[in-house]
């Protein structure tokens, strides 16, 4: 903010690009706390999860990621539907 303010204090862009970058480690940071300090919330109990899958609340399969476009695709192949021997 200072770099910004001393020697680039026209440059409106730049002061609006750091108040977003602010504004999202905040939030991040507020995440992080919500979460106990984890990135990511906890998986559901093994419990739960095999009721689900046999209730049909939840569906089972593998997940395959696009290697060159891991950000971008990705798709589930769920266990029992469109496999080769299925047809």
């Amino acid at each position: 903010q200072n770099y910004l303010d001393n020697f680039w204090p026209d440059l409106k862009a730049a002061h609006e690009l750091f108040d977003s970058i602010v504004q999202a480690r905040r939030e991040r940071e507020s995440e992080s706390q919500e979460n106990h300090g984890k990135e990511y919330p906890e998986h559901l109990p093994v419990e739960v999860l095999e009721a689900g899958i046999k209730s049909g609340r939840y569906l089972q399969g593998a997940l395959n990621v696009n290697k060159h476009r891991a950000q971008l695709e990705a798709f589930v192949r769920l266990q029992g539907f469109g496999g080769k021997d299925t047809g």
